[in-house]
């Protein structure tokens, strides 16, 4: 018995002398950071990876843009379950130790209408311009980030990743790279089929309220379409590396659309990754195509596509 006992507690202290200490990840909830664009402080969830607390060292960052109707920051974390898929990839060594940021890109707590994170067609609500100059250099400053654009992407689920497109595309040199699950991009038969309360819960600010018919192919309108879009960005950013990865439903709603930018993105001779299976616009599809988005992520942020 006692030698069992003895031998026991010699493993036991191999063991502790041999497996370092591994620090624990840190998600934190209820954050707020002020923003001068917006007048109002914007709350935020962030994932800190393991470690985080430790050391000195400097971390990338990946912006979580939620999706829309229901949508909000904790979604990452109670629904996708981010915070352990990252555990286990980031200690597994399957990707790099890096910072998640979820912001909240509602209206306000009702969020009767979409910010789709753009600016109000008006002017009244500029959540973009918030997030260009207020929200993106207050977490880099007050987190140990690298606080470079190569060192900083996006992924985002339906609104969200129509929004990370949108900004990979005009703002190039700030981000890596982005993943795009379910992107909500629009065909203009389906956008011309909303209901008067479909279209103005969605568009009513981006694109202007109480359109109906062809009247809702504004000026905005057009400038989200995928030929306006890769014609205002520079092409030179994105000849080589893939820097947008595409995972849509083979049944999702916006299928078609977002075929309609990958045939756009190809024409354009930018280069992308586009990727469908089998799913439906819902968090089963995005749970599952989570892992190889981040996978992405992980490779435009540590040049592993060859950069």
């Amino acid at each position: 018995m006692f030698a069992k006992s003895l031998l026991a507690a010699i493993l036991s202290a191999f063991v502790c002398i041999s497996l370092p200490a591994i620090g624990h990840a840190d998600v934190r909830i209820q954050n707020v950071l002020p923003s001068k664009v917006l007048n109002k402080p914007v709350s935020y969830a962030v994932y800190l990876p393991p470690g985080y607390d430790d050391g000195g060292r400097d971390y990338p960052v990946v912006y979580l843009l939620h999706g829309g109707g229901t949508g909000q920051p904790l979604d990452w974390f109670t629904l996708a379950g981010i915070d352990q898929m990252l555990d286990q990839m980031i200690l597994s060594g399957q990707i790099r130790p890096l910072i998640a940021v979820a912001p909240d890109g509602r209206r306000d707590v009702d969020n009767e209408v979409a910010t789709y994170f753009l600016d109000d067609a008006d002017g009244s609500l500029r959540w973009q311009t918030m997030f260009i100059e207020d929200f993106i250099p207050g977490i880099e400053d007050k987190y140990r980030a690298i606080g470079n654009g190569d060192a900083r992407a996006l992924l985002g689920i339906s609104m969200g990743g129509m929004a990370a497109s949108i900004y990979q595309l005009k703002y190039p040199d700030m981000f890596a790279g982005i993943s795009a699950l379910s992107a909500s991009f629009r065909t203009e038969a389906q956008m011309l089929a909303l209901s008067e309360a479909g279209y103005n819960s969605r568009f009513g600010t981006v694109i202007g309220s109480g359109l109906t018919g062809r009247d809702r192919l504004t000026a905005e309108w057009t400038a989200l379409q995928p030929q306006a879009l890769i014609a205002q960005t520079d092409l030179t950013h994105f000849t080589r590396v893939p820097r947008f990865y595409f995972d849509t439903g083979a049944d999702d709603p916006f299928f078609e659309a977002t075929a309609d930018l990958h045939i756009a993105l190809r024409d354009a001779g930018i280069s992308h990754r586009f990727k469908t299976s089998e799913g439906e616009h819902d968090w089963p599809f995005w749970r599952g195509a989570m892992p190889d988005a981040l996978l992405h992520i992980d490779a435009v942020l540590t040049r592993n596509y060859g950069e």
